[in-house]
């Protein structure tokens, strides 16, 4: 299954603490095929976010049939990690 992963536009950014690549990397350490979708860092410039999400804050993963997957990064990289990506709670497209 395609996912695109949203996160910040500072995919130069790869720090431990780093939500965006907590979740990048364990998509990473997983296999787990995506396509990178950079989003504006500036958190005034987030209204795709938030009409996806309901909030300014990434990342967030987009399934095939467009639905939405957001979590703090900390249980989304951990969630992945345990291979329950595709039972994540998701938001309708």
């Amino acid at each position: 299954m395609a996912i695109k992963l949203h996160r910040c536009g500072n995919i130069w950014v790869k720090m431990s603490g780093h939500p965006c690549w907590k979740v990048q990397s364990a998509l990473d350490e997983q296999g787990i095929e995506y396509e990178l979708v950079p989003m504006p860092s500036m958190r005034w410039n987030r209204q795709e976010t938030v009409k996806a999400t309901g909030q300014k804050r990434y990342p967030w993963i987009e399934f095939e049939d467009g639905s939405i997957y957001r979590e703090e990064s900390k249980e989304m990289a951990q969630r992945i990690r345990d291979g329950n990506l595709m039972d994540a709670p998701r938001i309708s497209a």
